[in-house]
């Protein structure tokens, strides 16, 4: 009995050991959990609560958008001066097409392509930016659907840039704003109509009703179930799947379309099958409709447009999808004149068709581009070379009054009347010798005559005594800056542009001032924003300076020795100056006496300044040379050009600053900066093949100038390099010595013999030749 008693109490007190000593406890795992849990969804809901917040806080500043804005399309509209449409880059020939002339199979394949949930949602899709983003990790998208509901591509094709740079969470916070409202506002047709007429479908061509008759010369409800497939899909890569580009991407692409519409249920497999074996070239035009609102317009003003966008896209703006307004500083009458001036036949006879031309035309008082020409008889292609910006050619003496004189009267206070000297000359440190065009020495004769005459060794004499770092650094006030150290044979050629030369010389017309050229004046993106640009005039010289350089410039076309008298215009106040490069002495032989490689005229008045280049593209080409009677060429392509500008503008003189004080010197009315009056000098000429008196005086102005003397004795040709050329040509030389010509002080160098003893920099700005020019 006892034992039984003992095994109950020890089974007892087992199972109170078993038992809990108070409440039943939860697991700690479970607790952890919970909390983890709890985090998680406070995050989430603080998170969205945040995102809200930063969603109507972005949306409030979304820019507005309109009917209008959803249904233009997206080129590019350029404006001339008078606000006339010049040009669309894009939708030039844009047909809109209304929502009931729309194929229901085109809608079907645009919303089976780019969202099969549109007709479902509600302008933003969650479920389509999560499966986009599931598709995007997986790869199993096929490229066919984003993140974006159609609508939100098309608020991004009506109001935002489609740059990459613009992909902001702000940018796409408004997007999918706007989207909402366009949903709200807007019925699903409408929204497709809106789209279907606004994609971009390559070749400048926007729209799909534009690009059915592009590609297919039909309208969109003329085409077949393939045709339309393949519209459908272009939109997202239109170069791509342009079938007459990339045939076998643009099949690979229609193909998934048709797929796509199959999973989508809008046609059958068996459908699908049938148009996946079309051809992918089936149905296309050979030749396709012009884009351009007026091909004949668009060549006239070809250059300048080219221009244009490249001014666009230095400013960081999208021609192709941007939707802008561009305003330019075109003059259409006087863009047309120019065209017609070196493309007829009824103001000047041309020697070929390949003969070519650049000009530019700049308004001297703001900087305005008003007309550019990029080239002649260049036949039907689009944005081509445009030479009226090239800066491969030597400008030849054109630069004399930039490089030389200029710089000699703003630094060295040169009267007009200064005695500079037309004697042997020889680059320093060099054996080669310096020529004028007719091979004779005049001796000591004024500034102004050798200006006229475009005496080449005054001009490289004037550059030496200035020195190449005053010279530089005025041309940089010109705008014109180099790669390479100028030398002394830039003063008689620069590598500059017609763009830059008409700026440059338009500082001369207006009193010293310079405006970078520019074309563009106001640019209006797609929200109706406006930007406006304009040009800080910078004091580049004097108004003495400027004021002397023209006067002499005067006379290039009214003296009787001027350079460019075939450029003169009876009664007009102008001023300009000529310019002929010459082949190098290793082809000279090649071509007839006087031939030259480029002929240059620039000239201005008080309200226009031009410049112009001819010459051949590949000038060492057998004929591909300007003769000597072709060398006016360019005289008188500006002569027919501003009579047309002076009959719509005023027709005024310079007159002198107080700076300047007006003297007679040997029976001609000259100038000198006041207080600077200087000395006059013997000017009796000397003739290197006639018996006039040689002397040469060496009687300066009171500035410090470098007195450079030679022997008086000339140097015969036959003892020096030959050239048969008009202007004496050589090959590329770099000057050796000491650095008189880089130094902004003024040196002292004299020579009894032919040869110069001060030196030039060794730099030379092109490292293929370098030409002495004159004309």
């Amino acid at each position: 009995m006892s034992s039984n008693n003992q095994t109950r109490q020890t089974r007892m007190s087992r199972n109170a050991e078993r038992k809990p000593s108070g409440p039943k406890q939860p697991h700690t795992g479970w607790r952890t959990f919970r909390r983890i849990l709890f985090v998680i969804v406070a995050i989430v809901v603080l998170g969205l609560l945040a995102g809200a917040g930063l969603f109507f806080f972005y949306a409030q500043s979304a820019p507005k958008i309109t009917a209008g804005a959803l249904s233009s399309d997206t080129s590019t509209r350029v404006y001339d001066a008078n606000g006339q449409v010049i040009s669309r880059l894009g939708a030039q020939n844009r047909n809109y097409v209304k929502n009931k002339n729309i194929p229901d199979t085109l809608k079907k394949a645009v919303v089976s392509t780019e969202d099969r949930r549109f007709y479902k949602n509600n302008g933003v899709d969650p479920i389509r930016i999560m499966g986009a983003a599931f598709a995007n990790v997986t790869g199993s998208s096929l490229g066919m659907q984003g993140g974006s509901t159609l609508t939100q591509q098309l608020v991004k094709l009506s109001v935002f840039s489609t740059a990459a740079s613009d992909r902001t969470l702000k940018r796409k916070a408004q997007e999918a704003w706007l989207a909402l409202k366009v949903d709200h506002d807007y019925s699903k047709n409408q929204i497709l109509e809106y789209y279907i007429n606004k994609v971009y479908m390559g070749n400048g061509v926007y729209g799909m009703q534009t690009a059915a008759q592009y590609y297919y010369g039909k309208t969109l409800k003329h085409l077949s179930l393939a045709q339309l497939a393949l519209l459908a899909g272009m939109p997202q890569s239109p170069t791509n799947y342009d079938p007459t580009t990339y045939p076998a991407l643009a099949k690979k692409r229609r193909d998934l379309v048709l797929e796509a519409m199959a999973k989508n249920n809008v046609i059958t497999e068996a459908q699908a099958q049938q148009a996946e074996a079309t051809s992918i070239t089936a149905g296309l035009t050979k030749t396709h409709k012009s884009t351009s609102t007026n091909p004949k317009t668009t060549k006239v003003i070809d250059a300048y447009l080219k221009q244009v966008y490249a001014e666009l896209k230095s400013k960081g703006y999208n021609t192709t999808t941007g939707g802008l307004k561009v305003y330019t500083n075109l003059d259409m009458g006087a863009q047309k004149r120019l065209y017609d001036i070196v493309n007829g036949t009824a103001y000047i006879s041309f020697p070929s068709d390949k003969f070519q031309v650049g000009s530019t035309i700049v308004n001297p008082n703001n900087g305005k581009v008003v007309a550019m020409i990029g080239g002649r008889k260049t036949g039907n292609v689009t944005f081509g070379l445009n030479r009226a910006v090239q800066t491969d050619r030597s400008s030849a003496s054109t630069a004399k009054p930039l490089m030389d004189y200029g710089p000699a009267i703003e630094h060295l206070y040169y009267p007009t009347y200064e005695p500079v000297k037309d004697t042997a000359f020889t680059y320093p440190g060099t054996n080669k010798n310096l020529y004028d065009w007719d091979r004779r020495y005049q001796g000591t004769i004024t500034m102004r005559k050798a200006l006229v005459e475009s005496r080449n060794i005054p001009a490289v004499r004037t550059l030496q005594n200035v020195g190449i770092k005053r010279a530089t650094s005025f041309l940089a006030g010109l705008g014109m800056t180099f790669d390479k150290t100028l030398t002394l044979q830039n003063g008689i050629g620069l590598y500059i542009s017609s763009e830059q030369e008409a700026a440059a010389y338009a500082a001369f017309a207006n009193g010293g001032t310079y405006y970078k050229p520019y074309l563009v004046s106001k640019v209006v993106t797609q929200d109706g924003k406006a930007h406006k640009y304009s040009s800080t005039g910078k004091k580049a010289m004097s108004a003495a300076t400027a004021f002397m350089l023209t006067d002499m410039m005067k006379g290039v076309m009214t003296s009787a020795n001027g350079s460019g008298r075939s450029a003169a215009i009876s009664g007009l106040y102008q001023a300009g100056k000529t310019g002929t490069d010459s082949y190098p002495d290793d082809y000279a032989n090649k071509v007839p006496d006087g031939a030259t490689m480029d002929s240059w005229f620039t000239g201005y008045t008080k309200n226009y300044a031009v410049s112009v280049w001819t010459g051949y593209d590949k000038q060492f080409e057998t004929g591909h040379y300007v003769s000597e009677t072709q060398t006016t060429i360019a005289q008188e392509i500006y002569k027919y050009e501003m009579s047309y500008l002076a009959s719509k503008s005023t027709n005024t003189d310079w007159t002198a600053p107080s700076t300047v004080t007006e003297t007679t010197q040997n029976g001609t009315k000259e100038y000198y900066i006041t207080g600077h009056a200087g000395t006059v000098a013997d000017t009796t000429a000397t003739s290197q093949y006639g018996s006039t008196n040689t002397t040469s005086s060496s009687a300066y102005s009171s500035n410090s100038q470098v007195t450079t003397n030679s022997n008086t004795t000339q140097a015969s040709s036959s003892t020096t390099e030959s050239s048969t050329s008009k202007e004496s040509s050589s090959t590329e030389q770099t000057p050796g010595g000491g650095n008189a010509g880089d130094d902004d002080d003024n040196t002292t160098s004299n020579s009894t013999s032919t040869t110069e003893s001060s030196s030039a920099t060794t730099t030379t700005q092109k490292s293929t030749k370098t030409n002495d020019n004159d004309d």
